[in-house]
């Protein structure tokens, strides 16, 4: 295998360029490339065929006109794209890379950094048919400078993670796993079973005491335990609502992870059915952007479409 990086952090002190792809820029793949950027690399992304709001996103990074121009000039490619297109995109980089590779024999280092099981990053490996690999996961919001939602971290796994880490970022906390590839995807499946699990027991909880009239006094009942999430129980909520189409595959790339752990997988089987809904719904159609705006948790409910809410009957 051809190593055409080395070590980045060693490159960036010598005074050289890193260049990193990025596929896909859209909210964390543009975060994660500016502040690439403010660390001193080069960073291409294509978003040909893209939405709008994607091209939006992707200011301050350096369009190009295709993938293969992208990954066929970059020493480092990082994936960043929903769950159920983490093979498909491997299959198309592995693709780009082999085009640009038979006229230059240079071939970069990939990294995965999607919420996927480890028996999906197998997969990714398998598809991307023998080139370096790093395994990857992000917790935490897009690392921007106008984002003010806490600290994101960036877990590595893999023989060439910490290459991965030594890229300079402003805002992000990168993390080296001990492990082999996967390392980095199992944490990722354990915590956001939590954070995106908690999410729809809250959504779930909220709609049916909504209906049933009781949502103000439920709220009072759970503040004392929870109370950033009641606090900010409509943005939150609105927020994950607006993401819920990518949440339905992670939900199932959860469950293959548990099974695979020999625990029953019906549990993130029905958190996709409950993301599923929500991802119909007018809040599924919402941008990120539109629905942090949205405070209020009972217009939230209500944009879930459910039927009014009624009053339980007297006994």
């Amino acid at each position: 295998m051809t190593d055409t990086v080395g070590d980045p952090g060693r490159q960036l002190r010598a005074g050289a360029e890193v260049r990193v792809a990025i596929v896909s820029p859209g909210a964390m793949g543009s975060a994660l490339g500016r502040g690439y950027v403010e660390g001193g690399a080069r960073v291409l992304a294509c978003v040909v065929g893209r939405s709008q709001r994607t091209r939006a996103l992707a200011h301050g990074l350096e369009l190009v006109d295709s993938l293969d121009d992208a990954v066929g000039a970059a020493d480092i490619v990082l994936s960043v794209v929903p769950p159920g297109e983490a093979v498909a995109v491997a299959v198309a980089v592995a693709g780009a890379i082999g085009r640009s590779a038979a006229a230059t024999g240079a071939t970069p280092l990939v990294a995965d950094l999607n919420a996927i099981a480890p028996a999906t990053v197998d997969r990714v490996t398998a598809a991307l048919a023998g080139l370096d690999f790093v395994d990857g996961s992000i917790s935490g919001p897009p690392p921007d400078r106008a984002s003010g939602r806490g600290r994101t971290r960036l877990y590595l796994s893999g023989p060439r993670a910490g290459e991965i880490a030594a890229l300079a970022h402003p805002r992000l906390e990168p993390r080296v796993l001990p492990g082999p590839a996967g390392a980095a995807s199992a944490l990722k499946m354990s915590t956001a079973s939590l954070y995106k699990g908690l999410a729809a027991l809250f959504l779930q909880a909220s709609a049916s005491a909504q209906q049933a009239g009781v949502l103000d006094a439920m709220l009072d009942d759970l503040a004392p335990t929870f109370p950033d999430q009641v606090g900010d129980l409509g943005s939150w909520l609105a927020l994950s609502a607006s993401k819920a189409h990518r949440y339905v595959a992670e939900m199932r790339e959860i469950a293959a992870t548990q099974a695979a752990a020999g625990l029953p997988p019906e549990l993130f089987e029905a958190m996709a059915v409950v993301w599923e809904r929500v991802a119909r719904s007018p809040l599924g159609a919402l941008a990120p952007e539109q629905a942090g705006a949205m405070a209020d948790a009972a217009a939230v409910i209500r944009a879930l479409g459910l039927p009014a809410a009624s009053h339980p009957p007297e006994v």
